[in-house]
């Protein structure tokens, strides 16, 4: 990093700046109501560094109002520091390790990190996966242990993994494997245009009729490729996602498990081999903080009229 990138997380003037260049690369926007061209800094010791006026709404904002630092006692560039250990960390960064590199306490480093997991989650509305000439792998993996259920396989949490071929993964906490449970998900974000690959599972053999081509492994025969057909790529990221899980973060509840996934997800997506390094992958988790927030209580809330 360079000197100037450095200071960003040990200085909180250059954490702020740095924040709202990120926010607003071509000048300030008002986070109330949208107006551009209408704020101006407000200037004087009792308000302190940051603030701005909008002249349209009449009221006061910060760069943190409107995003998940809104209200947040801690200061910009620790959560700078906590973006960029989550971001960089292979296999993620535990609250305890949060808690000791930024020294807060653990239930603030505990929620920091649920709020971050929030700012990597993709929108609601992504692209479809895979296309004409592309492949999409789809796979399910089990882990943890449902409450109140005998400790064997069949009571394991389910994800189902959807991994392009030299692209994206999106991962989904799904309650069972069943045709009836996975099929819409992987109809709503794989294009038809694609062949799907999967293994040998028969719940695919409806799913798979939707696709330009369906290939399968039989991984019962230790058959694990088969011209197009494999699953590695799903096998791949489900390996990095249960270290994490059982090295890092070793305990998950299930309310939660959908988060962790938005977090591997995220950083899968923006791997070294897809062109994005550290600094990169940390500035997108930081902007899309933006226009999100999350209490404890884990709902979203509107965009405050006073920054806080």
């Amino acid at each position: 990093m360079s000197d100037i990138s450095e200071a960003i997380y040990s200085d909180e003037t250059k954490a702020r700046e740095y924040l709202e260049l990120l926010r607003w690369p071509n000048g300030v926007i008002c986070p109330l109501n949208g107006c551009v061209g209408t704020a101006r800094p407000l200037e004087g010791k009792s308000m302190g560094d940051g603030w701005y006026y909008c002249t349209s709404c009449k009221d006061k904002f910060t760069v943190r109002v409107g995003s998940i630092f809104e209200r947040s006692h801690v200061p910009l560039h620790k959560w700078l520091v906590a973006f960029r250990l989550m971001a960089s960390s292979k296999k993620g960064c535990s609250a305890h390790q949060i808690h000791r590199t930024l020294e807060v306490t653990y239930k603030t480093a505990w929620f920091m990190a649920h709020r971050i997991r929030e700012a990597m989650r993709s929108g609601p509305f992504a692209p479809s996966m895979g296309g004409r000439g592309k492949v999409v792998e789809s796979d399910e993996t089990y882990i943890g242990q449902k409450k109140g259920r005998a400790r064997d396989g069949r009571n394991k949490h389910v994800v189902l993994s959807l991994v392009e071929r030299g692209g994206e993964v999106r991962s989904f906490h799904v309650a069972n494997a069943k045709s009836v449970t996975i099929g819409p998900i992987v109809a709503a974000n794989i294009a038809r245009e694609s062949k799907l690959s999967t293994d040998e599972g028969k719940q695919y053999i409806p799913i798979g009729k939707a696709f330009a081509g369906h290939v399968t492994v039989d991984h019962s025969r230790e058959e694990y490729v088969r011209g197009e057909a494999s699953t590695n790529a799903a096998e791949g990221f489900f390996s990095i996602f249960k270290r994490g899980m059982k090295g890092v973060y070793q305990h998950c509840d299930e309310k939660h498990l959908h988060r962790y996934l938005a977090e591997f997800d995220f950083r899968y997506n923006n791997r070294i081999a897809l062109g994005v390094d550290d600094t990169e992958r940390t500035d997108r988790a930081l902007r899309g903080a933006i226009g999100r927030r999350l209490t404890y209580q884990g709902s979203p809330q509107r965009l405050r009229r006073k920054a806080h």
